[in-house]
């Protein structure tokens, strides 16, 4: 058992230097645009499914409350979080359009539409994606594997290179809070009160 948790750790350890040497540059520019996008007055809606729709929450948590400063609340949505709109969406019009209904309602022209997905290829994301570009959205992907699909559709695709389900949400939630922290730091922070 204890062999086991070293492997975990090692691989999870390995996974972050990869992504600190393949994707910092993505993320910064990910970051970019999100506090451009609240700094005009628009907003972020968050999608996925399963361990992803958990995530989808986390990060707009993060948004809305805080993560580490005390500062104003930003606006963001986690497209999986209301039972009867889901369950509404999912029996009139079926689960591959639970998310994409909801963009059409609620996505204005400079918003940022988040689509998280472990394999890159889950419809009702792709689905919203689209749904997303059409509105005149930010269309931005947090994948894994290949990026599936869905990276086709994203103006900034930013893939978890790992296979492993795992491996992969363990880096979109470390990004997560990344994203999180640079957001605020770049609206909130010290640096930002000479803009």
């Amino acid at each position: 058992m204890h062999e086991l948790i070293i492997n975990q750790l090692q691989d999870h350890r390995k996974l972050m230097v990869q992504i600190e040497n393949e994707l910092s540059t993505t993320i910064a520019n990910l970051a970019q645009r999100l506090i451009e996008t609240f700094q005009i007055g628009n907003k972020l809606l968050i999608m996925g499914n399963g361990g992803s729709a958990a995530d989808a929450q986390h990060f707009a948590g993060e948004i809305v409350s805080r993560f580490r400063l005390e500062r104003p609340a930003l606006p963001a949505i986690a497209l999986s979080t209301d039972t009867s709109i889901l369950t509404a969406i999912g029996n009139d019009y079926g689960f591959e359009r639970v998310f994409s209904r909801q963009v059409e309602a609620l996505a204005a022209p400079g918003d940022a539409v988040i689509g998280i997905s472990t394999s890159g290829t889950s419809p009702n994301v792709y689905r919203a994606l689209e749904v997303a570009r059409q509105a005149g959205c930010s269309t931005i992907g947090l994948l894994g594997k290949d990026g599936g699909s869905i990276k086709e559709l994203c103006d900034i695709p930013l893939i978890i290179p790992s296979m492993d389900t795992p491996r992969v949400q363990e880096g979109h939630i470390t990004i997560i809070h990344i994203l999180c922290d640079l957001i605020e730091q770049g609206m909130f922070g010290p640096a930002s009160l000479g803009r």
